[in-house]
């Protein structure tokens, strides 16, 4: 018989790793997918608007900046705080608050709009996850996500972070990336679902380079090297330079990386 997991273990764990480095430094380099998945839910003026596990802002920015009503959340109060500086610089009305994706502080129907992007995929209780963003959303409203896909470039970095650690026992985040599990975890709350599959271009000098970012900055990747000693370091090194540079499509001269999400907007009936 197999051990419980210990999901509070886990998501202490979790908050642990995303609130060191700095993830908006990784993270504001993507708040283009924040914008492409606004437009994809064809947002309104005015509609209430809540961004779940929202980390520095990037949907809650991109759905301020087309005049809705937003609650932006997430339960490292540290990102919320990169969030609200990008919100003040902009002059936008946000309303940020603490918040646990997997128990949302709010009624049932409160908004018109949930999003998130590359956030809730990282719940560690994913079935309840799911079903906190279908309870907020109203009858009618709609939740929209940007999920990495498994066999994209950071569902591949990821296995690969996993191939040099001890099993945490997690769900894997990319789950959230494959459509099956989409339809089998929101289609039986009737909703209609929507997937496109598009591709985000991480651009870096070298595959250096993007370790050296990711490793000082983004929470799972400084985790895993500092969590290491220096042999095994070096040879999560090797692994993750000889992924990048597979993946790499600017030749010699730079680094361009493409990696494939889901944009997903899912309809409640």
């Amino acid at each position: 018989m197999s051990t419980p997991i210990d999901l509070a273990a886990l998501k202490n764990r979790q908050m642990a790793s995303w609130a060191s480095g700095d993830y908006a430094v990784i993270g504001t380099t993507l708040q283009l997918v924040g914008e492409q998945l606004a437009e994809a839910c064809d947002l309104l003026c005015d509609e209430r608007v809540l961004d779940v596990a929202a980390g520095n802002g990037n949907a809650t920015l991109a759905a301020a900046r087309r005049g809705a009503h937003v609650t932006s959340t997430d339960y490292v109060a540290a990102l919320l705080e990169r969030g609200e500086d990008r919100a003040r610089a902009e002059r936008l009305e946000v309303t940020f608050q603490v918040a646990d994706a997997e128990a949302l502080p709010f009624k049932d129907d409160s908004f018109d709009l949930v999003l998130s992007t590359f956030g809730v995929m990282f719940a560690p209780d994913q079935v309840k996850a799911a079903a906190e963003l279908a309870r907020v959303c109203r009858q009618g409203g709609r939740i929209g996500l940007a999920n990495w896909t498994p066999d994209g470039f950071v569902g591949q970095m990821f296995k690969t972070l996993g191939r040099h650690l001890p099993p945490s026992g997690a769900q894997p985040p990319s789950n959230w990336g494959s459509e099956p599990w989409l339809h089998e975890h929101f289609e039986e709350r009737d909703f209609l679902i929507q997937v496109t599959r598009r591709s985000f271009n991480f651009r870096y000098r070298s595959a250096a380079h993007f370790i050296d970012t990711f490793r000082t900055w983004y929470g799972p990747v400084h985790k895993a090297f500092a969590a290491l000693p220096a042999e095994a370091a070096q040879a999560l090194e090797a692994d993750l330079t000889e992924l990048i540079n597979r993946s790499n499509r600017a030749g010699e001269k730079s680094l361009v990386v493409p990696s494939e999400y889901l944009e997903v907007v899912i309809t409640r009936r």
